[in-house]
């Protein structure tokens, strides 16, 4: 049997024009090892033939072997890092291709860590094994979470050092995602490409990821309604689990609403909206509370692009978009607000819930409560025995909530499926990937079988649910570029 023909990749972002990409291909590393292939995701993709041959596998994600026809290629994107504009790229991740999957969506396969393109800036190309396996698990888990993502289908030890301060071993990851489009993209086209060719990238991207837009007249204007949405519909699900992503630039926005780049992420325990853990964040720009603010700034920036299609009167233009962007605030609250009545199981809110939810949250905080574990301890109808729970004001207020919710059967149903019990802390992931650089997969399995079950209030493993005393102090994520 030909081991290619069912690996048989499409590349529509070969149709652009030739300023948005470099064709590239990865450069084959020297002593590929296979640690983790994610077998379930293979099955969704159409690739099961792949689960039964380990050395294809190792050979076609870690670059040292490109499927027949393969047309590999690097994507030009600029972006605002931190409010500064500048020149970026995939410096070292390479598009495979597309693959149809079993509902027929298409996906890209792009391999990460995989050398130097023509954006690599001075950079080596390569990435960290133990970066690439945090992105691996941190993206299963907000699968997981039922939270919109960019997934991981396998991680390579690529045999070789990588130095980032100190020698560490090198990793590739195939990352999947709907798309690798980002706001940034559209910034680099209309600062680096012809209007002509702009306007022929925009019509892709809405021919491939939004065909509803087809027969719209105005179609451009529609597209950042659309997308506005999608971005506010993540940032509520990031907030409803506690995830912080770190690093909010527009070229870590991607169009299709999937949460893409899993460098210095990190999931609160303590709740406090001023949390940060990045450590380039310094003046907390992306802190847990000020995500849905940066996402309003990053498609300002994304609607900028766009208004000499809106209009060729530019005034107009830029009116018919601030009518949009104004929705945002109105939109995102409304939706925020949705979210956080679900979590507390309100299922026909009224405007007084709102002080619920207000005054929940300023206990939580002024006791410094465990955000995952002061929602499911109320989904148990337990206690968790801490400050909070201890508190005459959280008991003034547990008494209201259960009589808000007292004559709703299904309040209790609708706060297991909007309530993790468990999340990826960050003590788990950092001891899970020392210990797997190391060769001892025991910690790292565990939390990924643990995390397919989040939901599962069968369980109640005690020992996970559990944020030991000062870690998350002088706790530092970092971008490992």
């Amino acid at each position: 049997m030909n081991d290619n023909k069912n690996l048989a990749l499409h590349n529509s972002y070969l149709t652009l024009p030739k300023c948005f990409y470099e064709r590239i291909e990865p450069t084959p590393v020297s002593d590929p090892t296979l640690i983790y292939f994610n077998e379930n995701l293979a099955k969704k993709l159409n690739l099961e033939f792949l689960c039964y041959d380990k050395s294809l596998i190792t050979n076609y994600f870690s670059g040292n072997k490109l499927p027949d026809n393969c047309k590999s290629l690097s994507q030009a994107y600029a972006g605002h890092q931190f409010g500064n504009f500048t020149m970026l790229g995939d410096g070292r991740a390479i598009l495979l291709g597309e693959q149809i999957d079993i509902h027929d969506n298409l996906y890209d396969i792009q391999l990460k860590g995989s050398g130097r393109t023509s954006y690599s800036r001075g950079g080596d190309g390569r990435a960290t094994l133990s970066s690439m396996l945090r992105e691996y698990i941190m993206s299963e888990s907000m699968y997981h979470l039922n939270i919109p993502t960019t997934r991981s289908l396998a991680v390579i030890n690529s045999g070789e050092s990588v130095y980032r301060e100190s020698h560490n071993q090198g990793g590739v990851l195939t990352r999947i995602a709907s798309s690798h489009i980002r706001v940034g993209t559209f910034e680099y086209g209309k600062h680096f490409c012809t209007k002509n060719d702009f306007k022929k990238f925009i019509d892709y991207v809405i021919n491939r990821h939004f065909p509803d837009l087809l027969n719209e007249k105005l179609a451009y204007l529609e597209l950042i309604r659309l997308i506005m949405r999608n971005q506010i519909d993540l940032i509520v699900n990031w907030n409803r689990v506690g995830f912080i992503h770190g690093v909010m630039n527009t070229d870590n926005m991607s169009i299709s609403g999937e949460t893409i780049d899993y460098g210095p992420c990190a999931f609160i325990n303590d709740y406090n909206p001023n949390t940060t853990f990045s450590s380039i964040d310094h003046n907390g720009r992306y802190a847990f509370g000020n995500q849905h603010k940066i996402a309003y700034w990053n498609l300002t920036v994304f609607a900028g692009t766009l208004l000499d299609y809106i209009d060729n009167d530019k005034n107009r233009a830029i009116e018919l978009v601030q009518d949009i962007l104004n929705q945002f605030p109105i939109q995102y609250s409304i939706k925020w607000h949705d979210m956080m009545f679900k979590k507390l199981g309100i299922e026909t809110p009224i405007d007084e819930d709102k002080n619920l939810i207000e005054k929940l949250l300023s206990l939580m905080q002024n006791h410094k409560a465990d955000y995952t574990n002061t929602f499911a301890a109320l989904t148990l109808n337990k206690s968790n025995n801490d400050s909070l729970s201890e508190s005459d004001g959280f008991m003034d207020w547990k008494n209201k909530w259960k009589q808000r919710i007292k004559n709703n059967e299904n309040s209790y149903k609708i706060m297991q499926r909007n309530n993790p019990l468990y999340i990826p802390r960050n003590y788990l992931i950092e001891s899970a990937l020392t210990n797997c650089v190391n060769g001892n997969n025991k910690e790292f399995d565990g939390l990924l079988k643990i995390m397919s079950e989040t939901y599962n209030y069968e369980l109640d493993n005690h020992e996970l649910q559990i944020s030991p005393d000062g870690f998350d102090d002088h706790y530092k994520t970092f971008c490992g570029t």
